[in-house]
């Protein structure tokens, strides 16, 4: 299977609040946020252009987006994602979604992470859709 990611438009953070924390009312009006909860924490990813008070922010990412829908009965897809930025020693932050996946990666390594894909033989491309 070929698998395509494109780049999401702008700047992302990852936001760890505690598990009791009310979710920013703001986040809920943006196109792409993803959040978390357990009886550990609340995990909240968004656009860095959000205010919010966290008990650790780390600012700073980029979004990539794998091209979907996906089908559940795919395997190997975060894996070989992972493996091509491991070897490139680049740390990722993954989110799912029913239909697809998004890796995030710090956005100074952004182009080294477009090209340890391609070599890898991973499709990359920016079709500012801006999510």
């Amino acid at each position: 299977m070929q698998i395509s990611l494109t780049v999401v438009d702008g700047s992302f953070s990852i936001h760890r609040l505690a598990s009791d924390a009310i979710i920013p009312n703001d986040v809920l009006h943006e196109k792409f946020f993803s959040i978390l909860r357990s009886t550990d924490e609340l995990s909240l990813v968004c656009r860095s252009l959000l205010s919010v008070e966290a008990d650790q922010t780390s600012a700073g990412w980029a979004c990539l987006q794998v091209v979907g829908p996906l089908d559940f009965g795919l395997t190997g897809i975060i894996a070989s994602i992972s493996k091509a930025l491991a070897a490139a020693s680049l740390s990722v932050f993954v989110v799912s979604s029913f239909d697809t996946d998004y890796v995030l990666v710090r956005e100074a390594t952004l182009d080294s992470a477009i090209s340890s894909l391609q070599a890898a033989g991973i499709e990359c491309t920016s079709d500012g859709r801006g999510h």
